[in-house]
C-alpha cells in the first residue's frame, strides 16, 4: 500500500495563474445501505452488519484523512413484489450504536449518521447525539432526513401520519428544538469533580417550546461538547429542501456531481445564505461521487464498464424497471428494448421502501426517448441511471477533476462511495489522496484536537 504522509498540510498553496489561495478539498466516506452501488458478488465484499466491516471502513477513511465517515440508515427492509427484496441489503444495525463503537477506535474523523426527523422525537434524539458528540470530543454529525410514507411509518406509533408537504416543516422545527436543548447549557459549564462528573453550579436555560409539531419543556442532560453541537447535514434537493438547508445545515449532501449542474446548484444554495444571515463559508456542499481508477484512461473505462455490469445484473435491471412500470416485467429480456406497455400508476408500487424516481408516465416517456435515441437496451439504460461512475480515469486525472470542481465552485468536495464494502475506498486512499496532497489542496494530517466543525473549515454565522 502507498503510505499516506503525516506532514501538517500547508494552507498557503496558491493558484499559479492567479496567485489566489487554493481552496481545500473536503471529502467524506460513505458506507451505503440501500443502493445500486455495491457489488455483492465481488470477492472483497464483506458483511453489512459485522463490526469488522465498519472497523476497516473507519480506519481506512481516517488513514485517508477524510473529514467524516457517513452512514446511511434504513428504518425498514425494502420489499419487492410483496417479499423482502433479495437484491438488497438485509440487515440494518442501529446507526448511533455503530457510531458509538467507531468513536472508540478512531481519534480524528467525524462521525455522521442518517437519522429521521419524522419518526423520532427531538428530546431523545438530541440527547443521543449530544452523548456521541460529547464522548467523541466533538466529532458527531447528524444527517437530517425526512420520511413521509406509510410503509416506513407502519413500524411506528403514528404510522404514515405526516403529509409529504409538511415534512420540512417538521424537520425544521425538530432541528430548532434540538438546538435549544444543546444550547440550554452555558458554554462555561465545567466539571468540578472529574471522578463524580459533578458540574459547577450554573443557571441553565430552560427549553420552553410550544409548536405545531412538538411541545418540549426542560433542559438538555449534557453540557456542550467541544464543538458546541453536532454538525448538521441535509440532503434535500427540492426548493423547500434547499431553503431548509440554507437556514439550518452545515453540510449539504447533494446529487449534483456533474460539473455544470454542480455549479448551478452551488450558486443557488450559496446565494440563499445571505438572506438567512449566514456567510458563504458557513455551509459546505459535498455531492455524492463514485469513481473507477486505472493505470491508463482505457483501462479505467474498461473497468468502469465491467463494474457497471456487476452493479446492474440482468435480474437487477428488470427489478429496477419494475419500480417505474409498477408491474411484473420478468417476461422481458433485459438485453432487449423497453416494454411497449404503459406503467401502472398506483398508490403503492411493487417496490416499497425506496425513493421514487418521479411520476411513472413521465419517467417512462423520458426513458423511452433516451433509449430510442441512443439505442439502449433495458440493462444499458438502467446502468446509465443507476451505475454511472462520476470520476473515471487515472489517479492523476481523477485528482485533477476533483480539484477543478472545488476550485471553480462546483462543490466544496465530495462524499466518496466505493463499489464494494468495506474495502471499496482503499484504492482511493492509496492512489488519489496522495495526488490531492501533492497539489496542496488536501490535508496531510488532522489538526490535533480539531472538532468536526473545525475539520470542515466552516465559519460560524
Amino acid at each position: 500500500m502507498t503510505a499516506i504522509t503525516t506532514r501538517t498540510a500547508a494552507r498557503t498553496a496558491t493558484d499559479a495563474a492567479t496567485g489566489r489561495p487554493l481552496k481545500q478539498v473536503h471529502l467524506a466516506a460513505h458506507f451505503p445501505g440501500v443502493n445500486n452501488t455495491s457489488v455483492w458478488s465481488d470477492g472483497a465484499a464483506g458483511s453489512q452488519i459485522d463490526f469488522s466491516s465498519f472497523e476497516h471502513f473507519a480506519r481506512n477513511a481516517e488513514r485517508g484523512r477524510f473529514d467524516f465517515l457517513f452512514l446511511a440508515e434504513g428504518l425498514r427492509l425494502r420489499e419487492h413484489k410483496g417479499r423482502i427484496h433479495d437484491l438488497d441489503v438485509v440487515g440494518r444495525p442501529n446507526t448511533l450504536a455503530i457510531l458509538a463503537a467507531v468513536a472508540g477506535i478512531t481519534e480524528h474523523i467525524g462521525l455522521v449518521g442518517t437519522l429521521s426527523s419524522t419518526f423520532n422525537e427531538p428530546y431523545e434524539l438530541a440527547r443521543q447525539l449530544a452523548t456521541l458528540d460529547f464522548l467523541s470530543g466533538g466529532r458527531a454529525g447528524w444527517n437530517v432526513v425526512t420520511s413521509s410514507d406509510a410503509f416506513h411509518g407502519a413500524n411506528f406509533r403514528r404510522g404514515g401520519f405526516l403529509d409529504h408537504g409538511h415534512r420540512y416543516t417538521r424537520a425544521e422545527e425538530f432541528v430548532g428544538v434540538a438546538r435549544e436543548l444543546w444550547d440550554s447549557w452555558p458554554a462555561d459549564a465545567v466539571i468540578a469533580d472529574k471522578e463524580s462528573g459533578r458540574f459547577l453550579a450554573h443557571e441553565l436555560d430552560a427549553v420552553d417550546h410550544e409548536g405545531p409539531q412538538f411541545s418540549v419543556h426542560g433542559y438538555g442532560t449534557l453540557p456542550r461538547s467541544p464543538q458546541g453541537r453536532p454538525v448538521i447535514v441535509q440532503a434535500g434537493d427540492s426548493s423547500d429542501g434547499r431553503g431548509f438547508a440554507s437556514r439550518a445545515a452545515d453540510v449539504i449532501f447533494s446529487l449534483h456531481s456533474e460539473f455544470d449542474d454542480g455549479r448551478r446548484f452551488y450558486e443557488d444554495v450559496k446565494g440563499r445564505l445571505a438572506d438567512a444571515g449566514r456567510e458563504r463559508d458557513s455551509l459546505a456542499i459535498l455531492p455524492a461521487a463514485t469513481f473507477v481508477l486505472g493505470d491508463t484512461p482505457q483501462e479505467a473505462a474498461e473497468r468502469s464498464h465491467e463494474i457497471a455490469l456487476l452493479q446492474v445484473s440482468p435480474q437487477g435491471a428488470i427489478a429496477f424497471l419494475e419500480q417505474i412500470w409498477g408491474t411484473d416485467l420478468t417476461a422481458y429480456d433485459p438485453d432487449g428494448p423497453l416494454p411497449d406497455i404503459e406503467p401502472v400508476v398506483a398508490d403503492e408500487g411493487l417496490t416499497r421502501g425506496r425513493v421514487r424516481h418521479g411520476e411513472p408516465l413521465a419517467v417512462a416517456r423520458a426513458w423511452r426517448e433516451k433509449a430510442e435515441a441512443e439505442k439502449l437496451s433495458i440493462r444499458e439504460l438502467v446502468i446509465r441511471f443507476a451505475a454511472r461512475h462520476d470520476f473515471v480515469g487515472t489517479p492523476v486525472a481523477v485528482a485533477e477533476e476533483i480539484n477543478r470542481h472545488v476550485q471553480e465552485d462546483a462543490s466544496d468536495g465530495f462524499v466518496v462511495i466505493g463499489h464494494t464494502n468495506p474495502t471499496g475506498l482503499d484504492e482511493f486512499v492509496d492512489r488519489v489522496i496522495p495526488e490531492l496532497q501533492e497539489r496542496g489542496v488536501y490535508r496531510t494530517d488532522y489538526e490535533p484536537g480539531a472538532t468536526l466543525h473545525e475539520t470542515l473549515g466552516l465559519r460560524t454565522g
